[in-house]
């Protein structure tokens, strides 16, 4: 049950003595440092960290946006101690221990929030494309021919091929062929 602390400053320029004293001071046994942004999820001795945990361990730190900087990458976080049968607790915030059945509650309760938070955006997102393509917004990439381009394409690769066609509109062969079999659907409706 061996209490390992985690440090982080954002800058090369910050120093992160403090926490290190404050983890000691908490009981820290062996403490990972690093000066990295903490909009990047994978830092090198966070993972080691994590990878450290054994069942029964806790990861410590001073202040969860030492850990996180946003729910999602909380939870994430927390779900990867948790899977290594071991505990998260934060010395600023008490309510963040998943040793106690009140952290694992209110844990369970921020990822609840943060699945929901998901689902908004990406029926936001779902609703926004939908207007847009109702007002006549086109997704996807641009088409390489007009229509006009299309039929002169056609036109073009019956009288002399494919390949000249191709090389005249200066775009592939495959694209000459998708304007054919586009054209040929079209008559069959």
């Amino acid at each position: 049950m061996t209490i390992i602390g985690y440090a982080r400053v954002s800058t090369k320029d910050q120093n992160y003595e403090a926490q290190v004293e404050a983890l000691q001071a908490a009981g820290a046994e062996q403490i990972f440092k690093e000066k990295e942004s903490g909009a990047k999820s994978d830092r090198a001795e966070l993972v080691e960290a994590i990878s450290s945990l054994k069942q029964y361990d806790t990861l410590l730190v001073t202040r969860l946006d030492r850990l996180a900087r946003s729910t999602a990458d909380l939870l994430n976080t927390v779900e990867a101690i948790t899977q290594k049968r071991a505990y998260f607790k934060s010395l600023q915030e008490p309510w963040a221990d998943t040793s106690t059945p009140q952290g694992r509650m209110i844990t369970t309760v921020f990822a609840g929030i943060a699945q929901f938070e998901r689902e908004l955006i990406l029926e936001r997102t779902r609703e926004g494309r939908e207007r847009a393509k109702a007002a006549g917004v086109q997704f996807g990439r641009r088409p390489a021919l007009s229509a006009d381009q299309e039929r002169e394409a056609i036109r073009l690769s019956d009288e002399h091929g494919i390949e000249y066609a191709a090389q005249i509109l200066n775009v592939s062969p495959s694209t000459i062929d998708r304007a054919r079999a586009k054209a040929q659907a079209t008559q069959q409706t």
